[in-house]
């Protein structure tokens, strides 16, 4: 099924030339179905590639998807141009009196800042909270999964003597999970960041469960009992070349950032990419939307408690 997201919006001719079914708001007015409606609260600097992503996996659903994006009105972008976010975007007091089946929060480059410097974290909060009682599943992703820990449950981040940056092996804690429904006993995940959560800090906490864990990764997939919030520290949404242009532009900058482990083959930058993650980065979402949204979410998001 299809997509739906603003006739304009740069993904959409992405998509289409993926042979990704997109349907612009134009199309959709004329069909008589409720389609699932989806929040993407997007915190990444280049917002253009992060809702292009989103979209592309959103779009590989069997679901009717409403996406609608909103940024943090209390920061100002300075990677994205104005005109895209006046366009596309709408700011939390736009949407805070609807209702939603579900919503995405992003990750974002701040993670050595302590949480209360980043200048939208009371906006970020209040976000948070309002998402208990009006939106159905909310899943965290990287920096977002980390906030969501920290405000929801006193989860502190805490950093690495590096960076963790590549491709790392994972294994299901919890295969019984739906979420994990269809995964391998082993599947991959891309993971760039600087901090991590303990695995006995989220264990501490009875309403939480650790989903799926790496040996070196750490704590991977984390859910609340119920399902109704989801937190993933990796990034299975990457396209193939992501982590590519994150090194190459960190290896611009002069930040002696180590090559990504197991992404090129024989750890060679001149090697092409090998994508290891796409199709369990795929199921993940799919799990997500059908067994946590769809299927418990109800018709009259009016009944949302």
């Amino acid at each position: 099924m299809p997509i739906k997201i603003p006739n304009n919006l740069p993904a959409v001719q992405i998509l289409a030339d993926e042979n990704i079914f997109v349907m612009t708001e134009t199309r959709a007015i004329t069909q008589d179905i409720r389609p699932l409606r989806i929040l993407l609260l997007n915190l990444m600097p280049k917002k253009i590639e992060t809702e292009t992503q989103i979209s592309r996996i959103l779009g590989n659903t069997p679901l009717q998807i409403e996406l609608t994006l909103i940024r943090t009105a209390s920061h100002q972008s300075q990677n994205t141009n104005q005109e895209h976010l006046l366009a596309f975007y709408k700011t939390f007091e736009e949407v805070r009196d609807q209702k939603f089946d579900g919503m995405i929060i992003t990750g974002a480059p701040v993670e050595l800042m302590p949480f209360e410097e980043v200048d939208y974290w009371d906006e970020l909060c209040e976000i948070m909270d309002w998402s208990l009682k009006n939106v159905h599943s909310t899943l965290h992703i990287c920096w977002g999964a980390q906030a969501g820990l920290y405000h929801h449950y006193g989860i502190q981040k805490k950093e690495l003597p590096q960076k963790l940056f590549g491709v790392f092996e994972h294994r299901a804690d919890y295969p019984q999970s739906m979420l994990l429904r269809g995964f391998d006993e082993v599947f991959y995940a891309p993971h760039s960041r600087y901090t991590y959560v303990e695995r006995a800090d989220v264990e501490a906490v009875p309403d939480l469960k650790v989903l799926a864990s790496s040996d070196k990764a750490g704590v991977h997939i984390v859910s609340r009992q119920g399902g109704r919030q989801f937190f993933v520290m990796g990034h299975s949404e990457y396209d193939p070349l992501t982590l590519d242009a994150e090194y190459r532009r960190d290896a611009a900058a002069g930040l002696g950032t180590a090559v990504p482990e197991h992404y090129y083959p024989n750890d060679d930058p001149n090697n092409a990419p090998l994508v290891t993650w796409r199709a369990h980065g795929s199921l993940l979402f799919i799990n997500w939307l059908n067994y946590f949204v769809y299927q418990s979410t109800p018709y009259d998001l009016q009944d949302l408690k």
